[in-house]
Parts: C-alpha cells; sequence; structure tokens
C-alpha cells in the first residue's frame, strides 16, 4: 500500500528549561554521526549517512509514556510524514521523518531521562526543517477541533486532517526518504481512480480568478509584481497573496488588495512555495533555504534578488504577513 504522508503533532515547550535544552542540543545543533558511532548501529549509521551526506541530522524522540501509552501513535509514524513542534500555544517548526529507529542508548546519551527514568529512545531524523509562527488557535479553527483542545502527547493527525494542512500550509514532502517508490502499486492507483475529476468549487474559483485577473490586468500585456517583467497576459495570472482556501469571504472579495499580477515563467511557483516573500515595504525577502535547490536559487539571483514590489501597499500588508508567517520557509528558529 502506498503510504500517505500524514502530519505528526509533537508538543515540546521550549519554555520549560529542559525541553528547550534538548533542542539546542539536538535540533538547534544537529547531531555528528560519527560522535555516537560506538552506540548507533551500524545499519542506522549506514543509511543516516545515505540521507544525510554532510554526516550530520537533526534529531528528535519520543518516550514509551506510561504502561507504553505511546507506542500505538508512534506505530502511526512513517518515514516521509511532517512533523510540527508545538508549545507556548504555537506551532514553531516542523520538517520531514528521514528515518526512525530505537537507541535507548543513544537516547540516553543525547538528552538524559525523564522524572520516571525513561528516556526518549523511539527516535527520529528530520529534514527539510522550517521555522513557523503559527497561534493554535488557527490550527484549531482549520481542523474543526474543540476551541480549547490542546496538543498534550505525542499524536498523528487522521488523512483528511493532515491532507487540510498540508495543502493550506504549502509543506513539500522531502526527497530525503530511504523508501523505494513501489511503481507497480503507483501505477495500479492510477488505473483504478474513480474519483471525481471536476469540482463545482474549482469553476467558481475561475470565475473569482478571471475577475481578479480583470482588475489587475489593464492591457493585452502586464507587469509581474515579483520579477517586474512586462509580459503577454498568457503569461500572468492573479496570484492570491495569502492563501485563497484561508481566506474568509471578505477577505476572497477584497479583490482590490487581495492578489497581484505573478508570472507563470517562476515567480507564481517560487512564491508559492515559499522561496521568497514581501516584507513591509515591498522588499522582496528571500528563504535562507533557497540554497538547496540550486536552480531556484538561481532563478532568485538572476530574477528577483533586491527588488522592491512596487504593488505593495499597507492595505495589502496584512496579506503579505500572513505569507511570510505561514508560507514563506523561514530558517528554524535556534
Amino acid at each position: 500500500m502506498i503510504h500517505v504522508m500524514r502530519i505528526v503533532m509533537q508538543p515540546a515547550r521550549r519554555s520549560e528549561k529542559d525541553v528547550d535544552q534538548h533542542y539546542q542540543d539536538t535540533i538547534a545543533t544537529p547531531v555528528v554521526f560519527d560522535d555516537h558511532a560506538d552506540i548507533l548501529e551500524a545499519s542506522t549509521i549506514d543509511q543516516l549517512k545515505q540521507l544525510f551526506p554532510d554526516g550530520q541530522a537533526q534529531m528528535w524522540g519520543i518516550v514509551p509514556g506510561k504502561s507504553n501509552i505511546n507506542l500505538s501513535r508512534i506505530k502511526k509514524m512513517h518515514t516521509g510524514d511532517w512533523v510540527f513542534f508545538s508549545g507556548d500555544k504555537r506551532i514553531y517548526f516542523g520538517g520531514t521523518i528521514a528515518l526512525m529507529w530505537r537507541n535507548k542508548e543513544l537516547a540516553t546519551r543525547l538528552w538524559g531521562t525523564d522524572h520516571t527514568g525513561s528516556t526518549w529512545e523511539y527516535m527520529y531524523a528530520l529534514s527539510g526543517t522550517r521555522g513557523f509562527d503559527i497561534p493554535i488557535e488557527e490550527i484549531r479553527t482549520l481542523l474543526d477541533w474543540n476551541p480549547r483542545r490542546n496538543i498534550m502527547g505525542i499524536s498523528v493527525l487522521s488523512e483528511g486532517e493532515s491532507d487540510t494542512l498540508q495543502t493550506l500550509l504549502t509543506l513539500d514532502a522531502t526527497t530525503a526518504v530511504l523508501e523505494p517508490v513501489d511503481t507497480a502499486q503507483e501505477e495500479a492507483a492510477v488505473a483504478s481512480f474513480d474519483g471525481e475529476l471536476e469540482r463545482t468549487a474549482q469553476r467558481a474559483q475561475r470565475g473569482e480568478q478571471a475577475a481578479l485577473k480583470r482588475h489587475l490586468l489593464k492591457g493585452a500585456t502586464g507587469e509581474c509584481a515579483l520579477c517586474g517583467r512586462d509580459l503577454p497576459s498568457t503569461f500572468l495570472i492573479a496570484a492570491h497573496i495569502k492563501k485563497r482556501a484561508m481566506c474568509t469571504d471578505d477577505e476572497k472579495r477584497d479583490l482590490a488588495n487581495i492578489a497581484m499580477l505573478a508570472c507563470t515563467l517562476g515567480c507564481d511557483a517560487v512564491y508559492e512555495h515559499g522561496y521568497v516573500t514581501v516584507a513591509a515595504k515591498g522588499a522582496i525577502q528571500v528563504s535562507s533555504l533557497a540554497k538547496e535547490v540550486p536552480e531556484v536559487a538561481t532563478y532568485i539571483r538572476e530574477k528577483l534578488a533586491s527588488r522592491i514590489v512596487t504593488c505593495w501597499s499597507p492595505s495589502r500588508e496584512p496579506y503579505y504577513q500572513w505569507h511570510r508567517t505561514h508560507t514563506f520557509k523561514d530558517a528554524p528558529p535556534v
């Protein structure tokens, strides 16, 4: 069976001294594999070095819990799943599980033990990590949770909840996963697909897109808000500054401010995937993570670096601010 990416909620309140120390020790400062070769199994260290050729990775772990309560949750976790770290009423960090293993001795060396004598022996290495600043109230609203629900223990969201967050927050699955793709299974899944090919909502969105584009584009050509190139209308779209699915009805109807013209020659993609954003006053801000994709970094350097977005305005700033805190690939907090 093909595994669908799920989202894991990992409570980790950095306002607690011990948690913050663990974060500093193995997230802010990646773990060097050779420093622990004496207690890492040979197969594990080989896999880690395949995934992380520079010989180090960010790591975290989970305790078994009282009466092994966490084991059923851990069994739902897989490589390729996304992990959100939460604490102090916010989601602040996330990344993809690249590898999972169990090593009580290594966990004790890295993090010690808790007040019960247990350690975080169910370990995982993370790749593609980035910072966030999302209030937990917003997650509750998105997923239709009880307004008082908190993330008290490790939990794996349902497929539907995971899909919602993955789509709305533009979570890109990392390529650093060892499990091979089963081509036969993928081909069978495509051949047997019998779901909807068209949705009514998509037609409504196309109508809205046309209205936005008419508002922004005054002639046969227009200027991409990000790169500034004057292009035929065929190569321009009315790109939502704030992701449309996250907008309120009033925001969707704010045609004067909710969108900007972006070219399909690269700018729409790098903005949509968070490699660039627009800072207050209009300066283009480049993600420090863009260098991990050399072709993207080259495009940004050649077309976008040091540019000012002239369509920035105080009335559009709230939408750009949302993009900065939700979609922009910010560096992990230290």
